[in-house]
């Protein structure tokens, strides 16, 4: 059995990947890695070496090489897992969202036809998609353009990066987007409004064309 030091942070993941009582580090590292898992007789040694309280220079000899070595591969191969597992997460928290949102919910015809012009349209329908969306729309403020906002948490904001954005209050939601493009480009931003929601984006492309 070798040994290995490794920081906090990676000794609180690997200990939160624990399934069963009694499974130690190496085992849960294996599963991890989809290496067999195997019951190792673990001889425990009498003393770590502490190089952070040595105070003279030491040669490094080859079995404290080696651990090293062996250190930064399976910090290397768990941040992978990581990596890997944020990613999965992500994409689970996409998937949860768009199937938790009714996006044709926001379309409604009648009341669409009453709103004036299409600032009125552009405006009716992201009310509607802030109302069904909830905290999740503060993703909307990812979405910029070269060198300006869209939106932001208040009319100065907008006006700081363009004098002439016609920034509007989208309801009473304390989200603001500017108004001030013509009507191809509030397709383009509610279809990626709607993408960053999870919408799929052909039926991004269909809701935005109301406009």
């Amino acid at each position: 059995m070798k040994y290995i030091e490794i920081d906090e942070e990676l000794y609180r993941y690997i200990a939160s990947k624990t399934e069963r009582i009694g499974e130690s580090a190496s085992d849960i590292l294996r599963r991890l890695l989809h290496l067999s898992v195997e019951t190792i007789v673990v001889d425990l040694p009498e003393a770590f070496s502490e190089p952070s309280l040595e105070t003279e220079s030491v040669a490094v000899s080859e079995p404290e090489l080696q651990r090293s070595q062996l250190f930064s591969q399976a910090k290397a191969a768990v941040e992978k897992v990581v990596a890997a597992q944020a990613k999965t997460d992500v994409d689970t928290d996409a998937s949860k969202l768009s199937s938790a949102l009714e996006f044709s919910t926001i379309v409604n015809e009648h009341l669409l036809a009453q709103q004036k012009g299409a600032v009125g349209r552009f405006m009716y329908l992201l009310a509607n998609l802030q109302a069904i969306a909830g905290h999740e729309f503060n993703k909307v403020l990812d979405i910029q353009g070269k060198g300006r906002l869209y939106f932001a948490r208040s009319k100065q904001e907008l006006l700081a990066s363009s004098q002439s954005s016609n920034p509007k209050e989208i309801a009473t939601s304390g989200y603001w987007v500017t108004t001030n493009n013509n009507t191809a480009k509030k397709q383009t931003i509610l279809t990626e409004v709607l993408e960053h929601l999870g919408c799929d984006s052909e039926q991004a492309r269909s809701i935005a064309e109301y406009i």
